[in-house]
């Protein structure tokens, strides 16, 4: 039978605030980091009952050749149109937050996080987590990382990141934060500490 862990820390942040960077150095100290956007992909991989689920409602036409979703196809359809956003998140998230609970559940590790972008839009469903650590950035930051990880103009980069909760209302959320600027050594040193509070709380929690 799984146990809970010691704990379960749920790592959110902006788009582009750097949540990867800081869940790889957590990584790299042996600390599992179950990922939304691994459980996203696995909710609707080939022959599963969440893409089946997609199929019924959008149609046979947001499979590619190979009978994957067709995630650029996708995300045209529903940008911009709410109701066609909220239908595939009422397919998705339940089983996105299925998949993070099993595998949070089953971890055997001293404490374990879930990198969860949309925790802020969606804490009501993740209040059995223990902390909440939010990796964050000044606005004109993500813009520039944005811009120039995905090559688009600054518009689409505001309108992207308008669409997500607000800095205040993740920050609002935060047991932990940390401010990341870029500065790769100041980023180890924050995660180190971090890695060893949550080793403290995990072992107070046994």
């Amino acid at each position: 039978m799984s146990r809970h862990p010691g704990y379960v820390v749920a790592l959110t942040g902006g788009i582009a605030a750097g949540k990867s960077a800081v869940s790889k150095r957590f990584e790299a100290l042996g600390i599992h980091v179950y990922d939304a956007d691994i459980a996203a992909r696995e909710a609707i991989a080939p022959g599963s009952e969440g893409l089946r689920a997609v199929v019924e409602h959008f149609g046979p036409d947001v499979l590619d050749a190979q009978g994957h979703l067709d995630r650029a196809a996708m995300r045209q359809r529903v940008f911009g149109n709410d109701a066609e956003r909220r239908a595939l998140e009422a397919i998705t998230h339940p089983r996105v937050r299925a998949w993070l609970h099993d595998h949070a559940m089953a971890d055997q590790g001293p404490y374990c996080l879930l990198a969860i972008p949309l925790l802020a839009e969606n804490i009501a469903h993740y209040r059995w987590v223990d902390r909440v650590l939010v990796v964050d950035a000044p606005e004109a930051t993500q813009l520039e990382r944005l811009i120039r990880r995905d090559g688009i103009d600054e518009a689409l980069a505001r309108r992207m990141i308008e669409r997500q909760a607000s800095r205040a209302d993740r920050l609002e959320l935060a047991h932990d934060v940390v401010e990341n600027h870029g500065d790769e050594t100041e980023l180890d040193r924050a995660v180190a500490a971090l890695h060893q509070q949550y080793l403290a709380l995990a072992q107070a929690r046994r």
